[in-house]
């Protein structure tokens, strides 16, 4: 059941083909990495023919094993001009894993006007015309209408208004497993490869009930069961994200000094309680109604990190609240206001865009004086008219930060390789700092979060070997289909992610040779970046974050250049 499907938009072909040898140890990320590495030119237009959108679930995706499930896109960045890969929940990692496929690859692209859906199930794929009434449409109006069209047993993928309109800002939604839009392939533009390929929505057809069977189910149930054990066990997966979800890192990152204060200007905000994770459970309980505080985004998932967020009369405003949206469309902007974030939120998922990169080029907006800080009526005007529009300013918005900054003149752009930082300042998490410095996917926390770093975030010592350990880490969680949340049980009890590996592939590996894995992928990605012209010079954080102190603590990102160069040397 281990194949491939092949999507070709100039054609309208749709073949499905046997998984290659070469390809079988590969899941996720290091799958769709692998894939543009082998096919698609480094040198290509990313919003032209060329270039190729790949979906690929991790390796252990359609399986019993809480958290797993996740779907990685990847394809060249037209935000970076790179590698990308775009990490997200949802049902569609299930779905394609249970219906035996190991990747989608789409290439070419549609004439002109022409709008398409592909549909997949277990038999093979086709594109039907897109139904009319969905164009233009935000996620939440066409959701229904293809759940309509195609019955309510699907995972669908698909593009807002951003994606159509070819905005470096657009991610692609994928459904829960209630059949909200709301689970984002954000970063890197993907969603404007898949826009620029005519492409509005690819419908998985299944029925949650055929998981991927191991090849060794009694090694796969002891690994399950271990697994399971230390899942319900660790702290942060048994109570912190259950309880408070990804907010609840906020206030640890105030309290640091590294919370983006309108437009990284400040490393803490006056108003972070208001946005903090207690904050928006308590607000959530107070209000009762359809809000959750614990929910999960995938089907299976133990850990719930999701929420479900009312308004004043109960109702589901959106789901979900997240510590980088508070951040970057809340403290970064000046707003401490749960509900304008939470209606920010709902815009984004219903345009279909990445809210890390859309709050810094607001913030960059802010910089430059076109919006006042804490306007919230303005940025809901920004996101709801000029970015659903395409108007010249949601263009440029739509742009991303690098592009606004451009455009706007403004010198403090927080980006690497054009990509936006997420919502951890560099100046004082400097483990992330390098991260976003060395990482091939430009300035992704998710590549590899060091947060959870026990040490001092301010002393530059050993932040290079701390940030390579944790990009090794989160790549492994990529290739399996882990959420990133899984990361503390590898941390404690690694071998029982090696036991998962080898009962589903029939394998006898160790974790040195899956840890291999990770970094032939991560090494593999910086070679296309490479020939893409992403030299060495570009694996650095902005000038002004190494001159620029950031209060309270007067900091600067200091990790030596040199050591930054050196972070991939000797690595095992």
């Amino acid at each position: 059941m281990d194949r491939i499907l092949r999507v070709d938009m100039s054609t309208g072909q749709v073949t499905v083909e046997p998984l290659p040898d070469r390809w079988r140890p590969y899941g996720g990320r290091a799958l769709t990495s692998r894939i543009v590495w082998e096919e698609v030119d480094p040198g290509c237009d990313p919003l032209g023919p060329n270039n190729k959108l790949v979906w690929a679930p991790g390796l252990l995706s359609g399986t019993t094993v809480s958290s797993s499930s996740r779907i990685s896109v990847g394809c060249k960045s037209p935000l970076t001009g790179g590698i990308k890969e775009a990490n997200a929940g949802g049902e569609t990692g299930l779905y394609l894993a249970q219906a035996g496929y190991r990747a989608v690859i789409v290439s070419g692209a549609a004439p002109p006007g022409q709008w398409y859906v592909l549909v997949v199930d277990r038999e093979g794929g086709r594109l039907e015309p897109a139904p009319p009434e969905i164009l233009g449409a935000g996620n939440y109006a066409a959701a229904p209408v293809l759940f309509a069209r195609y019955g309510r047993s699907a995972a669908i993928a698909l593009v807002g208004p951003a994606g159509e309109q070819r905005m470096r800002i657009a991610g692609i939604a994928n459904t829960d497993k209630e059949g909200r839009p709301a689970r984002m392939n954000a970063r890197g533009g993907v969603g404007a490869v898949m826009g620029a390929k005519g492409l509005k929505a690819m419908v998985v057809l299944g029925d949650r009930k055929h998981p991927v069977p191991a090849r060794d189910p009694e090694g796969w149930q002891a690994g399950a069961r271990r697994y399971h054990r230390a899942l319900r066990e660790h702290p942060s997966t048994a109570d912190f994200y259950p309880n408070l979800g990804t907010p609840g890192v906020l206030e640890k990152v105030n309290k640091l000094g590294g919370l983006p204060t309108r437009n990284f200007s400040s490393g803490r905000f006056e108003l972070a309680e208001a946005i903090s994770g207690v904050a928006l459970r308590e607000l959530i309980l107070a209000r009762g109604g359809e809000g959750a505080t614990t929910h999960a985004c995938m089907t299976g998932c133990a850990i719930r990190c999701s929420n479900i967020f009312p308004d004043a009369q109960g109702r589901e405003l959106a789901s979900a609240m997240e510590f980088e949206t508070n951040g970057l469309l809340g403290a970064n902007l000046g707003i401490g206001d749960l509900d304008a974030i939470a209606r920010f939120t709902r815009l984004c998922n219903d345009l279909g865009v990445d809210t890390i990169e859309t709050g810094a080029a607001i913030g960059v907006a802010m910089e430059a004086g076109l919006l006042a800080w804490g306007d919230a009526a303005a940025v809901e005007r920004l996101l709801d008219v000029e970015v659903r529009r395409g108007t010249p300013l949601g263009r440029i918005i739509g742009a991303g930060a690098a592009c606004a900054g451009e455009v706007l003149g403004v010198r403090r752009v927080p980006v690497v390789k054009r990509q936006a930082i997420s919502a951890y300042d560099p100046r004082v998490i400097k483990g992330n700092g390098v991260t976003y410095a060395t990482s091939p996917m430009g300035a992704d926390h998710t590549a590899g979060n060091t947060i959870g770093y026990a040490g001092d975030h301010l002393d530059p010592r050993d932040k290079v070997a701390v940030s390579r350990e944790m990009q090794i880490k989160a790549g492994l969680l990529d290739i399996l289909g882990f959420c990133n949340f899984a990361r503390g049980i590898l941390d404690i009890d690694p071998e029982s992610f090696v036991a998962l590996y080898n009962a589903r592939m029939g394998t006898d590996l160790t974790y040195r040779d899956l840890r291999r894995l990770a970094l032939e992928m991560i090494r593999m990605e910086i070679a296309f970046n490479r020939r893409a012209g992403l030299g060495p010079e570009t694996d650095r954080l902005p000038e002004w974050m190494r001159t620029e102190p950031l209060p309270p603590h007067g900091s600067v990102f200091d990790v030596p250049e040199e050591e930054l160069d050196r972070i991939w040397e000797g690595a095992e």
